[in-house]
């Protein structure tokens, strides 16, 4: 989990039966600030990635690491964005090899912190809302999911934009579940309905579609892929004509697409203008008094990171 001041965000990436291996090891924003994740089961140390403990996957839909992850610390920093500001995450495994998954969606939820910031925010309870999601490659014969290109040797740089019309004190959770905080500067007005929240976990079972894939390895014919949990958040698929929002791409690839509805892509609305507020970027640190941190341990990768690899996600969402 990455932490804004206002509002956490949770890359997840999901796999057959698990949540996928690896922690978020960087964080850019708008291309002028790289910020360091915690190395899992290591000494912690100031980041607005919330540390986790392990990098085994998170088994089960009713798991509450499915909630930030393994054991999941407080974040000791925050760091102020804009809406409309570009966030970038690097995924790599407990040894910062590279990710060496290419099946299954990616999700992107967003939650707030109220009467507080993130630094000190207990999300088990909190109300997330979709804003984007990524499958399958439209098109595509081979069935190719859009998580493949996170595969290839150079890897892509995951990107998320803020969006543009939201209430302050919400920002995005982007699901492999690690969070990151980021202070929301905004004065936008969309909020998402009831409808659109729910919470981690409890927004899916080992059964729903999406979840449970039993023809996920079939190419002939290939299958639509129906997206587990609730539709795009109603605000953020209300630009651009109603269109439904969310999406991926890659340069020099084929894009991929997120959808409300239970088909397999939608298309992603024209970018709207940024807000006329002033690009701030500014770092932070909470009092150390207020944090939970474990105790100081050397790092100690498990075994499963010899398998680990590299991880850029790369997705762009963009909201008016």
């Amino acid at each position: 989990m990455i932490c804004l001041r206002r509002v956490l965000l949770l890359p997840l990436l999901a796999l057959p039966s698990v949540l996928g291996h690896g922690f978020v090891w960087k964080v850019g924003i708008d291309a002028t600030q790289t910020l360091i994740g915690n190395v899992p089961n290591a000494k912690p140390t100031g980041s607005i990635v919330r540390q986790i403990n392990s990098v085994d996957p998170v088994k089960g839909a009713d798991n509450p690491y499915v909630n930030c992850g393994n054991d999941a610390q407080l974040a000791e920093d925050i760091v102020d964005v804009n809406p409309g500001d570009n966030m970038s995450f690097l995924w790599a495994g407990g040894d910062l090899s590279r990710w060496p998954h290419n099946i299954g969606p990616m999700l992107t939820y967003m939650t707030a912190c109220p009467d507080s910031d993130c630094s000190t925010f207990n999300s088990s309870n909190a109300k997330w809302f979709k804003i984007a999601q990524v499958g399958r490659i439209p098109n595509d014969s081979q069935g190719t999911w859009f998580q493949n290109f996170l595969f290839t040797a150079d890897g892509v740089p995951a990107n998320v934009t803020l969006p543009h019309q939201h209430r302050p004190r919400t920002v995005p959770h982007p699901p492999r579940n690690n969070c990151a905080s980021p202070s929301d500067r905004s004065r936008g007005t969309g909020v998402p309905t009831d409808d659109d929240l729910v919470t981690l976990p409890g927004a899916y079972s080992d059964t729903d579609p999406g979840i449970l894939v039993p023809d996920v390895f079939n190419v002939d014919p290939v299958p639509a892929y129906t997206f587990p949990g609730p539709a795009i958040a109603s605000f953020v698929t209300a630009s651009s004509s109603g269109s439904s929002s969310g999406s991926g791409s890659r340069s020099g690839s084929p894009s991929a697409t997120g959808s409300r509805s239970s088909s397999p892509s939608a298309t992603a609305p024209a970018s709207s203008s940024p807000t006329s507020s002033p690009k701030t970027c500014k770092l932070k640190r909470a009092s150390t008094s207020t944090l939970s941190k474990r105790a100081t341990e050397a790092p100690r990768p498990r075994h499963l990171s010899r398998i680990m690899r590299d991880l850029m996600l790369s997705f762009k969402h963009t909201a008016h």
